[in-house]
């Protein structure tokens, strides 16, 4: 059977080239056919003419021949169903016409469908074709190939799916009209379904190539539900509208473009009684210079835009709306009494006096758009207000002739006059009296010089580019919005308005004066302009007529040098790049967030109160003294004010305090604010080399302190942080270069802070001694850095058996028992220890707790021994003279060795192979060792992953 299906397709492809051979004339383009669609009738189709190759139900696409292959369907039509292989099926065939059926639609249709399933039909009922009595071929198919022959009858199982009237509806609002055209092709029930009355309203048919006899019969078919038309793009649709206009009755709304349409065609339009919407795009109207009419007694909207015509003449008695933007015609007649709105905007041929007429003619009209007409003049916009006396929306941007001067429009609401060259500070005059003005456009008026309005209902203003312009005066109880931008010249604003909440002036490099009476203003933007004064600061300050103010931005306000605020509401400040302002001071309860960037020569700052609950002036190099009251601040940040000498810190909350490089912040500025901020846990005075004992002794005020960075400091004693600090947990003491072996006493044998956890002496001049008994008797270290010091030669922590300093025995029996004792360190760096030749840490040294070493950059390094059973990352990168390298630490996973140039491969081999977990192991430039000792590693060590090894010698 599958051979005789394949001659079948065969024959079926030489009839399709036949047909496509004598198709290759017509049109392109897309053709709406709905033959299929419109072929369901309540009777039975009549049978399909003989033909040689079999008929698939399909129906035609909307696009050029693109059909789609129909499922198959009970006899009944009602449900969708679904066969098991082995199952006879049928395939109904319905008349196709003249439809070819397409060569690719064969293929992808046969394809996709099981051969099992391809049965024959038992009889031929409802246009179906008798598969036993068709030759699919030239030849009949052998009994062997037919399924229902000879073969035992096969069991059956039938899945069933219902689908409701409901769902299909809800299935098909979904579809467009040309995909419900396909669905309707399918069975009476979809066709029911797919020609519900909702779907059929609108008929879009824009750019589509739609024959007149599908065009008449869908027409025909749904009259009853038409009410929108769309024949935008069809070729001649004046043509196919007059042939289906008389079952339009009930058409509402059509539109129409890029094409002609002809005086028949007016006529015709004027027997549709239901029309109230018309719309024409970019179409040639009438018969050359005659006049185009378009007359309709119930017509209220109508478009004509980018339509060309040498008259149009408009009688519409009940027509409301009219539009002809852009419309090329030097005359317009219009009888419209009831018109509400007319644009005639961009319609360069008409006339000054055509314009004039056709607005006169509208006593009842509203709104009047006539920009871009460029001879429009002032007196036609005074017969213009005289004729409309209820006119409220005039659009008269860019007209250049006109000045508004003398045109008194009362009722007016609003009015745009963008790029009009005529606009002077006069014409101001003639708008004030539009008392109910609530949106008004000046945008890029070139010679206005200056506004001044008093109206009670202006809403919005708009001012934009405006080179000469110098004044602003408005008043206005309602006024929400106002747009002032690129004005270059203007010098003075005044404002008096109960509801604007925003008010953006960016870039008015010439600003000087501000006045402002805004009882609801909430967010002000005068960013760049570089002339206001320090004056401003009243504006927005207790009393100044902004006493709901919430955020203020005066970035770049380059002329400010005093800055003095008092608002409550104030919750936001920026003076980012204010950089000649030397003195701030802020009274504002409520700021929570301050922006300073930039102010480089600020040198008083007060802060009194201030919401704020984080401040940093560590970008204010030259602050020198700083009052702060801030009862909610945790964070403070003073670093980098080197000269500040004056500091009264008023923080109850504070937690963090950072003054780092102030140079001249002394014990007495410490002093106050450790009795005004007792809840300090962060404590950070690296450089301060003013502070002294007295200072530290203060300290002990601060019950919470746990951080003390000291570093950089010329500090030889550390008995008052012993005394003051007992619970701290961080100690820096890096680069304290004045501090000796005897300053540490009382850390390691006194046991003072006993919660100390980190401990940094890096780049201090302590000795190996003292670095060695610290680490022996201060168990609770748990972070050690020893970075960069000099005194530190040797570092052994070895078992009680083998312990000897300096050959003193006195001592080895104290250093015996604190070394008996479990540490809890668990990282140690001494990276950059240039004079350190020897590290030694046993398993004796009871360090359980050690996962990190870091002895980067120790380049006079020789002999590493370690046996540390918790150590998982050890750094020996750049230790030059290793030589010696013994590990036993059985969870080390990384080990980082790269130019270790006199470390051998012998060496290293022996020191990983008691390394069970090693992962990554890094030997780059590591001279004595090849590529070749790559396997030698991975067998000592199995469990490597990975060797870096870029430029190892030998490559």
């Amino acid at each position: 059977m599958a051979d005789g299906r394949l001659k079948a397709v065969a024959h079926d492809l030489e009839d399709e080239e036949e047909m496509d051979g004598e198709e290759e004339g017509e049109t392109e383009g897309e053709e709406l056919d709905l033959s299929l669609f419109t072929a369901w009738r309540t009777d039975p189709p009549p049978p399909p003419p003989p033909r040689r190759h079999v008929s698939l139900l399909y129906s035609r696409d909307w696009d050029e021949m693109d059909e789609v292959a129909a499922t198959s369907r009970e006899s009944n039509h009602k449900r969708a169903r679904v066969f098991d292989s082995g199952e006879s099926s049928q395939y109904t065939g319905i008349p196709s016409g003249d439809l070819s059926f397409s060569r690719y639609t064969d293929m992808n249709y046969l394809h996709n469908l099981p051969y099992d399933d391809v049965e024959r039909q038992d009889e031929a009922g409802d246009g179906g074709i008798d598969m036993a009595t068709h030759d699919l071929t030239d030849e009949n198919v052998p009994d062997a190939e037919n399924p229902n022959v000879g073969n035992v009858e096969q069991p059956q199982s039938e899945l069933r799916m219902d689908l409701t009237d409901d769902l299909l509806y809800l299935i098909f609002s979904f579809l467009g009209q040309k995909d419900l055209c396909r669905a309707g092709a399918s069975c009476k029930q979809w066709h029911a379904a797919s020609s519900h009355e909702d779907f059929w309203r609108s008929l879009k048919f824009d750019n589509i190539q739609i024959t007149l006899e599908n065009f008449v019969s869908i027409c025909l078919r749904y009259h009853q539900n038409v009410k929108e038309l769309n024949l935008s793009g069809v070729p001649r649709a004046d043509v196919l509208f007059m042939e289906a206009a008389s079952c339009l009755s009930r058409l509402e709304t059509l539109t129409l473009g890029k094409g002609h349409l002809s005086d028949a065609f007016f006529q015709e339009l004027s027997e549709l009684p239901a029309l109230i919407n018309l719309s024409i795009c970019d179409s040639a109207l009438g018969g050359g210079i005659n006049e185009a009419t378009i007359q309709h007694d119930r017509l209220r909207n109508l478009h004509i835009v980018k339509c060309r015509s040498h008259r149009i003449a408009v009688r519409c008695p009940q027509l409301l709306k009219l539009s002809m933007k852009r419309s090329s015609m030097t005359h317009v007649t219009l009888h419209s009494p009831q018109l509400r709105e007319l644009d005639l905007s961009s319609c360069h041929k008409l006339s000054d006096a055509a314009i004039r007429a056709a607005a006169v003619a509208c006593p009842k009209l509203t709104s009047l758009d006539t920009s871009f007409c460029s001879c429009v003049t002032d007196e036609t916009l005074r017969e213009i207000s005289q004729a409309c006396l209820s006119l409220s929306s005039l659009d008269a941007s860019n007209c250049h002739n006109i000045s508004f001067e003398s045109v008194k429009l009362s009722m007016l609401v609003d009015l745009k006059l963008h790029s009009c060259e005529g606009i002077t500070s006069a014409s101001m005059a003639a708008i004030a009296q539009s008392r109910l003005l609530e949106a008004l456009q000046l945008d890029n008026c070139s010679l206005l010089t200056s506004v001044s309005l008093d109206l009670p209902h202006l809403r919005k203003i708009s001012l934009v580019h405006l080179r000469k312009f110098v004044e602003l005066n408005l008043r206005s109880p309602v006024l929400q919005y106002i747009k002032v931008s690129r004005c270059s010249a203007l010098q003075r604003i005044n404002i008096i308005s109960n509801s604007l909440q925003k008010l953006v002036l960016q870039k008015q490099e010439s600003l000087v004066n501000l006045s402002l009476q805004c009882y609801s203003l909430v967010d002000v933007d005068l960013s760049d302009c570089e002339s206001l004064t320090n004056s401003i600061c009243d504006v927005f300050s207790r009393g100044g007529g902004c006493p709901m103010l919430r955020s203020l931005v005066l970035d770049n306000c380059e002329s400010l040098s005093v800055v003095e605020i008092r608002s409550c509401s104030l919750v936001n400040l920026s003076l980012a790049g204010c950089r000649t302002m030397t003195s701030l001071k802020l009274s504002c309860p409520s700021l929570k967030k301050v922006n300073l960037d930039g102010c480089d020569h600020l040198e008083v700052a007060n802060f009194s109160p201030v919401g704020l609950e984080s401040l940093n002036l560590g970008i204010c190099p030259k602050l020198d003294t700083v009052h702060i009251e801030a009862p909610i601040m945790t964070t403070l940040e003073l670093k980098g004010c080197g000269v500040l000498s004056k500091a009264s810190i008023k923080c109850p909350c504070l937690i963090s305090l950072d003054a780092s490089f102030c140079r001249q912040f002394v014990d007495g500025s410490l002093s106050g604010t450790v009795v005004d901020c007792p809840l300090i846990e962060q404590l950070t005075l690296s450089s301060c080399l003013a502070i002294g004992d007295d200072g530290l002794y203060s300290l002990i005020r601060l019950d919470r302190l746990t951080l003390l960075d000291l570093s950089y400091t010329f500090l030889i004693n550390l008995q008052p942080v012993f005394d003051s600090c007992s619970k701290l947990k961080v100690l820096k003491l890096s680069a304290c270069k004045y501090l000796t072996d005897s300053s540490l006493d009382a850390l390691y044998k006194q046991g003072a802070l006993p919660s100390l956890l980190e401990l940094d002496l890096s780049y201090s001049s302590i000795g190996q001694n003292a670095i060695i008994e610290l680490l022996a008797n201060c168990t609770n270290l748990v972070n050690v850095n020893l970075n960069g010091c000099t005194n530190l030669h040797e570092l052994v922590c070895v078992s009680a058996d083998a312990m000897s300093i300096d050959g003193n025995s006195g001592n080895k029996d104290a250093v015996m028992a604190s070394w008996k004792s479990e540490r809890l360190l668990e990282v140690l760096n001494c990276t950059g220890c240039p004079n350190i030749k020897k590290v030694v840490i046993t398993s004796g040294a009871n360090c359980l707790h050690l996962s990190k070493i870091n002895l980067n950059l120790s380049t006079n390094l020789k002999e590493v021994d370690l046996a540390c059973s918790n150590l998982s990352i050890l750094n020996l990168s750049n230790c030059t003279s290793l030589e010696i390298l013994k590990l036993d630490c059985p969870r080390l996973t990384n080990l980082q060795l790269p130019a270790c140039t006199m470390l051998a491969e012998d060496e290293l081999e022996g020191a990983i192979s008691h390394c069970n977990l090693l992962e990554s192991l890094n030997i780059n430039s590591c001279n004595k060792m090849n590529l070749e000792d790559f396997e030698r590693l991975r067998s000592a060590c199995p469990s490597l992953k990975r060797i870096q090894g870029g430029s190892l010698g030998g490559i």
